[in-house]
């Protein structure tokens, strides 16, 4: 970088540009005057190599390589920024008793661990002055645009980082932030306090204040969010979200749908769907945890504090504040104002393993900083599926000829009750001979015990305490080591899976399995698995029945031709 010369500031005076200060405006050795044209220039300035500056105000920045900046109203660094690092995001509690200091290196699983683990302080105290480092490292006088980025028709622009290949196009303000490579931010953004990670897109003003937001999500059409988490792949439109952890792939498309004061991971809000966390008594204090693939119908309606078990579908309105977590797979209905669950129903729906194969194809990322495992069969649905089949014995012998159960502010029919025990007693078959027929046994990765569901990574409880323990000991000293423990696990995900299912596998025979009989459990899994992909299967196909063809064909004399249109529309051969 150089001064420029005598000759050099007359040309660009002629081209209709003014600078408070031409001796602190620096440029690449190749430096053209043609690249600034009618654009007011303040503080220090660094233009390297092709940068090009059209009809802006720019003051303080360093600008790199072939990027361009026009008709950008004010482009500034008015003071000392971290640049949206250190922000606290009051997730899952507006009260900020889960507070998560954001950074532009940050992953779902730290994230997680920072608002989860407020039982550890001496974690916290330690995560937070990981970050703090970070922070520390990000703090600069001068504002950074990386190479080849395009900045045009945006308004202000102040204390804003920027990375490679960004795209920001007619955005009305961004200020203390962050935005990583690749990222595109549009028409009418607003944005404040933030972090927007690699190839995220926020347009059609989306507005964001205290948020982090994760690599590859999308906030498009008006979306709303305050002091929220979102974490990869997530996509929400037109509705609103407050102090919610969206984990991976969490999703709300409409304008009536409000996610508050929640935990959410491959999530789906379907219309007018709504929750609330004040019971007017100590304020805004209550959380509700919606664990992966949970589904809100539309109109459905939750009270926090309550909790569902995973892939449950919402339908109805609960205030009862129930939790229903060892029971994935199913249905939470409302009736009559009271809360009604079908264990296990899910399992034969169509809509779930749909589910299950779209969220790998709509993996966008590239960097991959957050650990996803996208895996059907694993120990932590098995596990509780385990857990759901004595609960649903212990409520039945308690009262054996009662037509309906009570379980944690729920009614369960003695019927669902009953099929849901035959249908988890058939995916914990196949789940387990999937596990046994993935990876080995090995003594150096024991799966044994209690298995969670991290912000979309599949871990066992032993090995997050003592990442946990290893965090507070100061042997992790940042997030770059925190997050290598954690994909070091993913490695070897499978290994401890078969270690897991093996050991219960064990404690259902009441001994060690023989090799005979791993692979019969094998064969009985694979069997399992055809026959829930039987039901599954014949669910779909009364979704594509000729009794759904009801208003296709419109025009058509025939049934023949009516069920023509049906099947070209639907996509189905």
């Amino acid at each position: 970088m150089r001064n420029l010369t005598p000759s050099e500031i007359e040309t660009l005076k002629r081209l209709g540009n003014t600078a408070e200060n031409w001796s602190t405006i620096r440029v690449s050795e190749d430096f053209c005057p043609e690249q600034l044209q009618q654009s007011r220039l303040s503080g220090e300035i660094e233009l390297h190599e092709g940068a090009r500056i059209i009809c802006s105000y720019v003051a303080d920045y360093r600008i790199g390589a072939r990027t361009t900046i026009e008709q950008v109203t004010a482009l500034q660094c008015r003071h000392r920024s971290s640049f949206g690092n250190g922000t606290k995001v009051a997730t899952m509690n507006e009260c900020e008793g889960r507070s998560v200091s954001i950074c532009d290196t940050l992953s779902a699983q730290v994230a997680y661990l920072m608002a989860i683990y407020r039982h550890r302080p001496r974690l916290i105290e330690r995560l937070e002055s990981i970050v703090a480092a970070v922070v520390d490292e990000r703090q600069d006088t001068l504002g950074t645009i990386g190479e080849d980025c395009h900045l045009s028709g945006a308004r202000f622009l102040r204390e804003v980082r920027i990375g490679n290949r960004v795209r920001i196009d007619g955005a009305s303000a961004l200020v203390n932030g962050t935005i990583l490579d690749d990222s595109y931010i549009g028409v009418d953004v607003k944005a404040y306090d933030f972090v927007v990670a690699e190839g995220t897109r926020l347009d059609n003003g989306a507005t964001i204040e205290r948020c982090f937001v994760g690599e590859s999500c999308l906030l498009d059409k008006g979306f709303t969010a305050a002091d929220s988490l979102f974490f990869a792949n997530s996509h929400c439109e037109n509705g609103e979200a407050a102090a919610i952890f969206a984990g991976p792939y969490t999703v709300s498309h409409h304008k009536s749908s409000l996610l508050i004061a929640g935990m959410f991971s491959f999530f789906n809000a379907g219309s007018g769907s709504n929750q609330s966390n004040h019971l007017f008594k100590s304020g805004a204090v209550h959380q509700a945890v919606h664990p992966r693939g949970c589904k809100f119908a539309s109109g459905a309606y939750i009270m926090a504090p309550a909790i569902e078990g995973a892939f449950t579908m919402v339908m109805g309105h609960h205030s009862r504040h129930h939790d229903v977590s060892i029971f994935p797979y199913s249905y939470l209905l409302e009736k009559e104002e009271r809360s009604f669950l079908l264990p296990a129903v899910n399992l034969a729906s169509y809509g779930t393993v749909r589910d299950i194969e779209k969220w790998p194809k709509r993996d966008k990322r590239k960097v991959m900083r957050d650990v996803i495992n996208f895996e059907a069969h694993n120990p932590y649905t098995a596990g509780a599926m385990l857990r759901a089949v004595d609960m649903l014995h212990t409520i039945e012998e308690a009262n054996p000829d009662s037509p309906i159960y009570t379980y944690n502010h729920v009614q369960i029919r003695a019927a669902a009750l009953q099929r849901g025990i035959t249908l988890y007693n058939r995916a914990i078959v196949a789940a387990l001979g999937a596990m046994l027929e993935r990876g080995g046994s090995n003594d150096r990765y024991v799966g044994s015990g209690r298995w969670l569901d991290l912000a979309g990574q599949y871990i066992t409880k032993q090995a997050v305490d003592h990442i946990v323990e290893q965090i507070e000991a100061g042997a992790l000293e940042n997030l770059q080591a925190i997050d290598n423990a954690f994909r070091i696990f993913a490695i070897h995900y499978d290994d401890y899976a078969h270690s897991w299912a093996e050991q219960i596998y064990g404690a259902l025979l009441g001994h060690t399995p023989s090799i005979e009989e791993l692979n019969e459990a094998i064969t009985a899994g694979r069997n399992a698995r055809e026959a829930i992909r039987c039901m599954t299967d014949t669910d779909r196909q009364r979704d594509c029945s000729a009794e759904m063809a009801v208003s296709y064909g419109l025009d058509c004399d025939t049934m023949e031709e009516r069920m023509a249109d049906f099947r070209t529309v639907r996509g189905l051969s």
